[in-house]
């Protein structure tokens, strides 16, 4: 799943050096964190936070295949 989060946000962002994500396994929960840069941060989450809430809908599905529950939480820098 992190590797999921980190190509999304690659393709989204004008410098993908800056991105860095952390998955934070707790048994049943995954706990993912995306850094990106501080002007990449409205590409991200977009207009109305559409863009993360499409990415979290897709961790959703990713985690429910492997029994799991997950969480993204975009870390500001």
């Amino acid at each position: 799943m992190k590797e999921l989060v980190e190509y999304i946000a690659k393709a989204l962002v004008d410098d993908p050096s800056q991105v860095e994500v952390t998955e934070i396994d707790e048994g049943e929960r995954v706990l993912i964190e995306l850094k990106v840069a501080k002007e990449d941060m409205g590409r991200v989450i977009g207009k109305g936070g559409k863009v993360a809430n499409s990415m979290r809908v897709l961790l959703r599905v990713a985690a429910a295949k492997k029994g799991k529950r997950v969480s993204l939480d975009i870390i500001e820098p």
